[in-house]
């Protein structure tokens, strides 16, 4: 898909991504990343349907780098359910080769860690805009973006929402 546009005051989420997704969690402000551990996670096609692959990591307190506390340990696979419906409507019999391996849901929360926007999204791609802390959407109010194919070129739709504040 083409780049994203830029929505000033929003963030942006999916719900579900294809298969060869690789999405970074970076840590929260005053937070730093657990020495060795990798940030990175990767949606895998498999049977019955498609996951997250997960590393150890973790954001640890940047005050407490020496902390003797002892940690948990996370549950490190993630499988979601395969949907067959399509994120955008497709035409019956034209099955993408995404569709067929099912979608990963959205990824784990780590403590005081977030997802790194991602710079590549999929044609089917369904992206949900949320209005930034003190800005409220004003109509109209879809909220959503879709990567589709449109008379032979790959587009965005149209985001029908605008984040303002009342300053």
């Amino acid at each position: 898909c083409p780049v994203l546009p830029r929505t000033e005051f929003a963030d942006v989420t999916a719900e579900r991504y294809p298969p060869g997704t690789k999405l970074y969690y970076e840590c929260d402000s005053g937070y730093t990343r657990r020495s060795g551990q990798y940030s990175g996670i990767w949606c895998q096609s498999g049977q019955p349907a498609a996951g997250w692959r997960y590393k150890d990591f973790q954001c640890i307190d940047r005050n407490t780098l020496l902390s003797a506390a002892p940690t948990k340990n996370l549950d490190l696979t993630q499988e979601t359910e395969r949907k067959p419906v399509s994120p955008a409507p497709q035409k019956p019999g034209n099955v993408s080769e995404v569709e067929e391996q099912g979608f990963c849901g959205p990824p784990k929360t780590i403590p005081h860690a977030s997802i790194r926007p991602s710079n590549q999204y999929y044609l089917g791609q369904v992206l949900h805009f949320k209005c930034q802390s003190g800005y409220d959407k004003r109509p109209p109010t879809s909220g959503t973006r879709t990567c589709k194919k449109e008379q032979g070129q790959i587009i965005w739709t149209v985001l029908d929402m605008r984040c303002t504040s009342d300053s």
